[in-house]
């Protein structure tokens, strides 16, 4: 299992537990995290956007074009920001820390 710790808009921390390979979107809509992922992992939308912490940024790999061109779309963006839907779990990635934004809305009202 692959732990990873989510700090909700308000603060609150949850740890969720994961497999390889699964993406991080998945296992934020698994724990509740309001992260809509509208275009299925597509790169067509940045409703999954994250905020990864500073510690784990550079441990990922890097994002490619079409994905920063979305997180341009995204509210709140910082430079340690992500979309979850491109980030694959690996083992190396356990432990992983990752802030939901504040401006994250869920229109499926996860």
């Amino acid at each position: 299992m692959i732990r990873v710790n989510f700090v909700t808009t308000d603060g609150q921390k949850i740890v969720a537990e994961g497999q390889p390979g699964q993406r991080l979107l998945e296992l934020g809509q698994a724990a509740g995290m309001p992260l809509e992922g509208t275009c299925e992992g597509q790169m067509a939308c940045s409703t999954c956007h994250v905020v990864i912490g500073a510690d784990w940024f550079d441990r990922l790999p890097a994002a490619v074009e079409d994905e920063e061109d979305m997180l341009d779309l995204a509210a709140g963006v910082t430079r340690t920001s992500r979309l979850s839907c491109q980030i694959v779990l690996t083992r190396d990635l356990d432990g992983l820390d990752v802030r939901i934004p504040d401006e994250a809305r869920d229109m499926q009202g996860r």
